[in-house]
């Protein structure tokens, strides 16, 4: 059987109407009660609200989550196990459910904390550049103050984070193919969220991590590990932390993975891998359509 690895994507994949295929599966069902009971309001209801209303922080994290939990589950169920997974950003904490480490009420509780603190953040600002000189914009990087690379997601793209001035510094002194602010409300993934990491550290400090059933590998060190209390650490500074997809690729090409499969919304992920491993082969599980036996 081929070695799999299971990717989720963050936010930034979400879509007005995702999810709602789901809700004829009885798991799902209960998922999605569970979930409504602990935020205090409707999973399907928010995923078919408008574009706006989704993509707040505050409701778009909580609804991939939920979602992801419930396709990984489905896979399962349908006899289907991955060998590793990953997850961008947000998206790590569906890996660490799927990987054993937290129960999913536990994993829900730690991304609705995570979704308010990066929701408060504020005075920030994020860019993605797409077809950009490497040296050009590491230079930049280097002699700009207040601003770093948040997400490097291939050779050809990455997201820049910072304060608006030095962000729009970088946008002016880099050439790129283009280049396009994100709708975020801080500087995510920068030192800027220091102090909501600082405040989430007491939240993951009371929760109990299981080892991995299988291996994680982390957005701040694009390595494997089923360590508890190392994938603790690594969700603590991934708020703070670069996200190295680039890296996280070429690490699942080296553990012999002949197959990447995304669970969760969109095809962002299948996208950038295809991008740094094409030889690695690709599949989309996002809607019920998908998981059709």
């Amino acid at each position: 059987m081929a070695k799999t690895v299971w990717v989720f994507p963050g936010q930034g994949s979400q879509a007005t109407g995702m999810g709602v295929d789901l809700q004829d599966w009885p798991e799902a069902q209960q998922r999605l009660a569970e979930a409504e009971a602990l935020l205090g309001w409707s999973v399907l209801e928010r995923c078919q609200a408008d574009l706006e209303t989704l993509s707040q922080t505050i409701n778009t994290q909580p609804c991939l989550y939920v979602l992801e939990a419930i396709l990984s589950d489905r896979l399962k169920q349908q006899g289907e196990q991955p060998d590793a997974v990953a997850g961008h950003s947000l998206g790590e904490y569906s890996a660490l459910y799927t990987a054993g480490v937290f129960n999913f009420a536990t994993g829900l509780q730690l991304v609705q904390k995570r979704a308010e603190l990066m929701q408060a953040a504020s005075g920030g600002k994020m860019a993605a550049l797409i077809g950009f000189d490497a040296e050009a914009l590491a230079a930049a990087i280097a002699n700009t103050e207040g601003v770093v690379l948040a997400n490097d997601n291939s050779a050809a793209q990455v997201v820049i984070s910072g304060t608006p001035a030095a962000v729009d510094a970088i946008l002016a002194a880099v050439k790129s193919k283009r280049a396009v602010p994100l709708t975020v409300s801080g500087a995510f993934h920068s030192p800027f969220m220091a102090e909501a990491a600082t405040t989430f550290a007491a939240t993951l400090a009371a929760v109990d991590f299981q080892d991995a059933q299988v291996p994680v590998l982390s957005n701040v060190s694009a390595t494997p590990s089923t360590d508890a209390a190392v994938l603790k650490q690594n969700l603590l500074q991934q708020m703070t932390g670069s996200v190295r997809w680039r890296e996280t690729c070429l690490a699942i090409e080296a553990l012999g993975v002949e197959e990447l499969v995304e669970v969760g919304p969109g095809k962002v992920l299948t996208g950038l891998m295809k991008r740094t491993c094409p030889a690695i082969g690709l599949r989309n599980v996002g809607t019920a359509a998908d998981l059709t036996v």
